[in-house]
C-alpha cells in the first residue's frame, strides 16, 4: 500500500514537495520545470503552492542479504512531465545500473535483482534522466542520486589468529596479564549493535580469566606450579550484540606455558653413597657420580658440587659435569692401602642461581655421605727417594762401595727386593750393584777429567713376582784430584835482541791444569834448578797464572848462540802438588834501535813468508812436472808384455792354469810357468780363504822351509800329505791340483803338443803294455774299435 509523507529536504530552490514512497522508504520531489504541486510541511502540515516543476527525488535506502521471493523494490523516479501517455522514457546509469538495479523506463521504478553486502559495497551512486521518445530531446536535466545499503547482523566476530601462545612465570599473583586476544566485526559499527564484541571464557577455568571488553587474559589462581602442570590450553569467545541472545559468535585457542623459577632445591636420591677405588689410582682417577635432582630447568637447575668436611677431604675431589649435572668424584693424592683403607665424605650440592623472592622456603642445597674404600694391589717397590746424588774420588779403587740405594716392598707381604743396574745407561761397566742390598761399588777406574758425571739407573724388583719393578736415576759425581800437572797453555817461542838489555820483557807464559780445585788454580813458574846457575834469562811470577820472561844481561849474539832452551817448572797449589817443566824456545835475532827483529839465525823459519810470486809458481810447477812424470812412468810399466812361457819349441811342458771362479774355462790364457811350484818361498805364506767365514780362528800353520832345490815329485807328495792331515786345511768346497809327469816315463811325453809333427794315424797299441796305469787310455786309443766308437 502506497503513503503519503512529508518531508524536509534539500532542493535547488529551497522548498518542499509531496512525494510518493514505500513504506520502508522516504523521498522529497525535487522540481526542475514549472508544476504545480501539493504538499504538506513537515512541520505544520500547510498546504504551499509552487509555480516551478522538477524531479521527485531523494535518497534510497536498502537492505542487505534480501532473501525474499521477488525483486526488492528501491523507490520510483517520477517527472511532472510525465502525463502517463507513455512518451516518456526513463534511463538508469552508474554503480550496478543495468546489472544490480533495473529500471522500468516507462514508470521508473526501481528493483534491486540481486542480493546485496554491505560489506561489499555499502554506498551506490546513480544517475537518472526522462527523454521524450518522439524527439529524443531530454526532458530533464541529469540528476544523481544515492543508494545506500542498511547493515544486518550477518558476520560473526573473527580473531586476527586462529591459535595464541603465551607464557607466564609461575608462581605469578592472580591478575597477572598474559596475553590479549582480539576480534573483529564486518558489520557496521554505527548501525545498531551488530558489532559490538564480548569475550568470555569457554575453557581454562579456574585458572584463567578475560575482561569482556578488552579481551585480556589473567591468571584466576594464585602460585600456579609448573612442575604440577606446566602446559594449559584456554578457549577464548568473541560474541557480537553485545553478547545478547542471537549474536553471532566466533572462539580462538590460547596455549599458555608457565615458564620455570628456581623455587625448587637440590635434593639427593639417596643418604649416602658406596665407591671403591685401587690404591694404585693416580690422581684425576674418576670413581663415580652421584646426582642431586632438581625439579627445575635450565640455568635453575645447575648445580655446585663440593666437598663440605670429612676425613678424605684432603685425599679426593669433586667436580661438576656441566652437561649432566652430575658430581664426579675423583682422586686427589696418592692412596695407599697399607695406611688406610676407608674414607669418608660428606658432598653438598648447591643450586648456583637463587632466586631472592623464594630464599624462604628453605636452603636451596643438600648434602648426602660418600664412602671410599681403598683396594689392596700388588704395587712395585718404592725407593726411599725419588733420586740419588752420590759424589766419589776419581782415585777410588775398584771394588769400592761408592752408595747404596734403599727400596722396599709397600705391599703388607714385604716381599724381598734385588738390585741391579740398567746396562744401556751403563755401557762401559764402570759401575755394579750387590743384588742384595742395593751397595753401588766400581768394576772399573774413574777419570774425571774425562767423564765428570755418570747418570745410571737402579732397578729394583720383587723376587716372588719380576713383573713388580722400579727404577730410580742415580747421579754419580766424580770429585777430582790433583792427578794432572800443570802445562803451557800453548806452544811458546820467542826471541831476543842481539841489543837487548837487562831486565827486558821478552815474553810472558800462562799455564793450564786439566783438574777443577775447589779453591781455583793458582800456579807458581821458576826455572830448572840446573840452569839457575849463571843463567840467561829469569822468570818473574806474576801471581796471576802467568811468568814473565825477562833478560839478565845486556846484549846477545847470534854467531855464539843463536837458540837459547830455558826450561821453566810450573807448580800447582793443590794436594799433592804436581809439576811439570816446560821449555820455552828463544832465538836470537838482529832488531832495529825500537826492537823490531829483522832477522834471527832459522831463516828457514822466515823463508817461506819472504818468497815471491815467481818463485812459488815455479816451486809449482816443478811438482806438477814430477807427478806427470810418475803417471808416464806406471802407465809404460803396465804395458809392458810379459815374457813369453814357452820360449822354444824344446821346452815342451804343460801348463797349470788357475781360476778363481767358474768363468774363462780352457780359453783362458793366463797361465803361469810350472817353475812356480819350484818356489818354496812362494807356498809357505799360508792365507784364509776369502769365500768362507770360518767359525774359529785357529793359529796358522807353518811348516819347515824347502831351501833345497828338491824334486817336484817330491814337494808334491809333501804338499799332498800335509793338506790331508791338516783339519783346517782345504777342501773347503775347493780341489788342490798338482800336475807332475814324473821322471824317466817309459811312455816319452803325452804332450799333444807334438802330435802336429807325426803325419798319418798314431799307433796307441803299445799302451797295452805299460801295464794297469795305463789301461785306461789303452782302452781309449788302443784298437780300431775305438777308434769306431
Amino acid at each position: 500500500m502506497r503513503t503519503h509523507s512529508f518531508l524536509t529536504v534539500l532542493l535547488w530552490s529551497s522548498v518542499f514537495y509531496v512525494v510518493h514512497v514505500t513504506p520502508s522508504q522516504k523521498r522529497t520531489n525535487k522540481h526542475s520545470h514549472s508544476e504545480r504541486i501539493t504538499g504538506m510541511s513537515e512541520n505544520d502540515g500547510k498546504t504551499l503552492h509552487r509555480t516551478k516543476r522538477g524531479w521527485m527525488w531523494n535518497q534510497f535506502f536498502l537492505l542487505e542479504e534480501y532473501t525474499g521471493p521477488d525483486t526488492q523494490y528501491v523507490g520510483k523516479l517520477h517527472t511532472d512531465q510525465d502525463k502517463g501517455d507513455g512518451n516518456l522514457k526513463y534511463i538508469l546509469t552508474g554503480d550496478g545500473a543495468g546489472s544490480l538495479f533495473i529500471i522500468d523506463e516507462n514508470t521508473g521504478d526501481i528493483h534491486a535483482a540481486k542480493k546485496l553486502d554491505r560489506e561489499e559495497k555499502s554506498l551506490y551512486v546513480l544517475r537518472a534522466k526522462a527523454i521524450d521518445r518522439k524527439t529524443g530531446r531530454q526532458v530533464e536535466p541529469e540528476s544523481e542520486f544515492i543508494i545506500k545499503i542498511h547493515d544486518i547482523n550477518d558476520n560473526e566476530p573473527k580473531f586476527t589468529k586462529d591459535m595464541y601462545t603465551a607464557s607466564i612465570p609461575e608462581m605469578s599473583g592472580v591478575g597477572t596479564s598474559v596475553i590479549q586476544v582480539t576480534a573483529t566485526d564486518a558489520d557496521d559499527a554505527n548501525y545498531g549493535n551488530s558489532a559490538k564484541v564480548v569475550y568470555s571464557i569457554l575453557q581454562g577455568q579456574p585458572y584463567f580469566s578475560v575482561d569482556p571488553e578488552t579481551g585480556i587474559i589473567k591468571t584466576a589462581l594464585p602460585d600456579m606450579s609448573r612442575e604440577n602442570r606446566e602446559q594449559y590450553q584456554v578457549v577464548i569467545q568473541a560474541k557480537d550484540m553485545g553478547g545478547q541472545m542471537g549474536g553471532l559468535s566466533g572462539t580462538t585457542t590460547v596455549n599458555i606455558t608457565l615458564t620455570d623459577v628456581n623455587d625448587n632445591p637440590p635434593r639427593f636420591p639417596q643418604s649416602s653413597y658406596q665407591f671403591s677405588s685401587p690404591e694404585s689410582a693416580p690422581p684425576g682417577t674418576p670413581l663415580g657420580r652421584i646426582k642431586a635432582n632438581d625439579a627445575d630447568v635450565g640455568e635453575n637447575a645447575e648445580i655446585e658440587y663440593s666437598i663440605s668436611n670429612g676425613d678424605g677431604s684432603d685425599m679426593f675431589d669433586i667436580i661438576t659435569d656441566k652437561d649432566t649435572q652430575e658430581g664426579i668424584i675423583t682422586v686427589k693424592k696418592r692412596l695407599d692401602f697399607e695406611n688406610k683403607v676407608l674414607y669418608t665424605l660428606r658432598v653438598e650440592a648447591t643450586n648456583t642461581h637463587p632466586d631472592p623472592r623464594f630464599l624462604q622456603l628453605g636452603p636451596f642445597k643438600d648434602t648426602a655421605l660418600v664412602k671410599i674404600s681403598v683396594e689392596d694391589i700388588d704395587e712395585p717397590p718404592v725407593f726411599s727417594r725419588p733420586w740419588y746424588l752420590i759424589e766419589v774420588d776419581e782415585d777410588a779403587k775398584e771394588g769400592s762401595i761408592i752408595g747404596q740405594v734403599v727400596a722396599q716392598d709397600p705391599d703388607v707381604a714385604k716381599n724381598a727386593i734385588k738390585y741391579s743396574v740398567d746396562r744401556h745407561t751403563d755401557l762401559d761397566r764402570i759401575f755394579n750393584i750387590y743384588s742384595g742390598n742395593g751397595s753401588l761399588f766400581l768394576s772399573k777406574p774413574l777419570d774425571r777429567e774425562e767423564t765428570p758425571w755418570h747418570n745410571i739407573t737402579v732397578i729394583a724388583t720383587e723376587i716372588n713376582n719380576p713383573k713388580q719393578s722400579s727404577q730410580i736415576p742415580v747421579f754419580i759425581r766424580i770429585l777430582d784430584i790433583n792427578d794432572h800437572a800443570p802445562e803451557f797453555a800453548n806452544y811458546y817461542e820467542t826471541f831476543v835482541c842481539e841489543n837487548a838489555k837487562a831486565g827486558q820483557l821478552i815474553q810472558t807464559v800462562s799455564a793450564i791444569d786439566k783438574d777443577q780445585p775447589p779453591r781455583g788454580h793458582r800456579f807458581f813458574f821458576e826455572v830448572a834448578p840446573e840452569f839457575a846457575v849463571h843463567p840467561n834469562f829469569s822468570v818473574v811470577d806474576n801471581k796471576d797464572n802467568t811468568a814473565g820472561i825477562m833478560t839478565r844481561r845486556n846484549g846477545y849474539s847470534r854467531s855464539k848462540t843463536s837458540t837459547y832452551l830455558l826450561p821453566i817448572i810450573i807448580f800447582d797449589n793443590d794436594y799433592p802438588i804436581q809439576s811439570s817443566t816446560g821449555t820455552l824456545t828463544i832465538r836470537v835475532c838482529a832488531c832495529d834501535s825500537r826492537g823490531n827483529m829483522q832477522s834471527c839465525s832459522a831463516e828457514a823459519l822466515l823463508l817461506p813468508a819472504g818468497l815471491s810470486t815467481g818463485a812459488l809458481v815455479a816451486i809449482l810447477l816443478c811438482i806438477i812436472i814430477l807427478l806427470v812424470l810418475v803417471v808416464l812412468f806406471t802407465a809404460l810399466k803396465r804395458q809392458r808384455k810379459k815374457e813369453p812361457l814357452i820360449i822354444s819349441k824344446d821346452d815342451v811342458r804343460d801348463n797349470i792354469v788357475t781360476y778363481n771362479d767358474e768363468g774363462g774355462g780352457e780359453e783362458d790364457t793366463q797361465a803361469f810357468d810350472i817353475g812356480t811350484l819350484r818356489n818354496p818361498e812362494a807356498r809357505e805364506e799360508s792365507k784364509m780363504r776369502r769365500d768362507v767365514i770360518p767359525e774359529t780362528i785357529f793359529q796358522i800353520r807353518r811348516t819347515a822351509p824347502l831351501w833345497e832345490n828338491i824334486d817336484v815329485q817330491d814337494f808334491i807328495h809333501r804338499r799332498l800329505k800335509e793338506n790331508d792331515l791338516d783339519p783346517a786345511a782345504p777342501p773347503y768346497d775347493s780341489l788342490a791340483t798338482y800336475a807332475y809327469e814324473g821322471n824317466d816315463s817309459i811312455a816319452n811325453s803325452l804332450s799333444s803338443l807334438e802330435s802336429l809333427t807325426t803325419e798319418g794315424n798314431q799307433d796307441y797299441d803299445y799302451l797295452s803294455d805299460w801295464g794297469p796305469r795305463f789301461k785306461k787310455l789303452a782302452d781309449m786309443y788302443g784298437g780300431e774299435d775305438s777308434d769306431r766308437d
